[in-house]
């Protein structure tokens, strides 16, 4: 499934849920397998797909389509085929009149509120005003985190794959040598660990809200371990701090644990610090290793590059997110970034929430960037 269809799909869902169709993860991915199946490229099918999989009620079909229109742009609906049960309403959100029996205002403030709440997916977090950060951060705290899977020497029952001999010979035996069907195995799998390591310096000040906010939103929502740590002039491990259910509870609590919020800078010696207290023990070796950070660094840029080139010997993939690629004309030119990204896996934007939507994804490996190691 290519990357910009999986975008558009989970930002349809998100105008969905806004609208009052209750778009739930299931539905999502439904959705997407839908999509994979048809021709995405084609309204008519997208449409079809989404109207199918999402609406259960006579009740979702005029909010669905509205948002249908608010999100696609507006575009004429498409027309149901003859053997459709319920033909679709034809009217779009600029013919919705005020009493009309179809919805009324009430369909028009949900589609204009999923209007909003699309734009502000796409907004930088570090120029929101009050209401835009605690709207953020309350979509945050509802980010899909799924795991990054990896096989393990242990084996499980499985329908298919290869012949278990031995749970065959035994049932064979139990059965004094009749035939018996054959009995299956597969590696079991479990979930990658994730170390996300959040810059708080003072360059990032006005972004580390709402990246600690995604630290806890990954620490509570996934299936496997995830450990934070926060970087500036000092390394302080957060995670217990992020166990806390109540997402703002988390972040008072990280707060007042890490002294050197939006102090100054040294990724070179704080990642040589996690390696030698924390990573070169195991924690890092085979996980997933998350940094957010701008990669301004106060001392030499050489001692960060030789800590990133170990990092990246015992992680399976390191995954830098930093808020100023999205800006015009941005270049990784600065000392620290510059010597980092040899040794990155994954080079991705964090300035909105879209943009963490998609890390989140990247982090799954679910999406792939063309960053690689060199």
């Amino acid at each position: 499934m290519p990357a910009d269809v999986l975008d558009t799909a989970v930002g349809f869902a998100r105008t969905l849920r806004a609208s009052g169709v209750a778009a739930s993860t299931d539905r999502v991915q439904r959705f997407v397998e839908s999509l994979d199946a048809l021709d995405p490229r084609r309204r008519e099918d997208v449409y079809w797909a989404g109207r199918v999989t999402f609406c259960a009620s006579p009740d979702d079909l005029a909010r669905y389509d509205r948002a249908f229109a608010a999100y696609f742009d507006r575009e004429p609906l498409p027309r149901p085929p003859r053997q459709a049960a319920t033909p679709p309403p034809v009217s779009t959100v600029a013919s919705a009149a005020p009493g009309a029996d179809d919805g009324g205002d009430d369909d028009v403030d949900a589609v204009a509120e999923a209007s909003r709440a699309e734009v502000l997916r796409h907004q930088d977090l570090g120029r929101l005003d009050a209401a835009g950060r605690a709207e953020v951060a309350r979509l945050v705290a509802l980010l899909d985190m799924p795991a990054e899977h990896r096989r393990t020497r242990r084996r499980e029952p499985a329908r298919r794959g290869r012949v278990d001999q031995a749970a065959t010979v035994r049932q064979l035996l139990r059965h004094g040598g009749e035939p018996v069907v054959l009995r299956y195995h597969r590696q079991r799998r479990r979930p990658r660990r994730v170390v996300i390591l959040a810059d708080v310096s003072g360059s990032m000040s006005s972004y580390s809200e709402s990246l600690v906010r995604f630290a806890h939103a990954a620490a509570r929502r996934r299936a496997a371990r995830v450990e934070v740590f926060t970087i500036g002039t000092r390394l302080t491990r957060v995670t217990r701090e992020l166990t806390r259910r109540d997402p703002n509870e988390a972040l008072a609590a990280t707060g007042a644990a890490v002294p050197d919020w939006s102090g100054g800078t040294r990724l070179g010696e704080r990642l040589k610090e996690f390696l030698d207290v924390w990573g070169q023990r195991g924690m890092a070796r085979g996980a997933v290793v998350v940094i957010l950070s701008d990669g301004w660094e106060r001392d030499d840029p050489a001692l960060l590059g030789q800590q990133m080139a170990r990092l990246g010997r015992l992680a399976h993939k390191v995954v830098w997110a930093n808020p100023r690629k999205a800006r015009p004309g941005y270049a990784p030119l600065a000392g620290g970034m510059a010597a980092a990204l040899p040794h990155v896996d994954d080079f991705v934007e964090g300035h909105s929430l879209a943009a963490l939507e998609r890390l989140a994804r990247v982090v799954a490996g679910i999406q792939r960037t063309h960053q690689r190691r060199r």
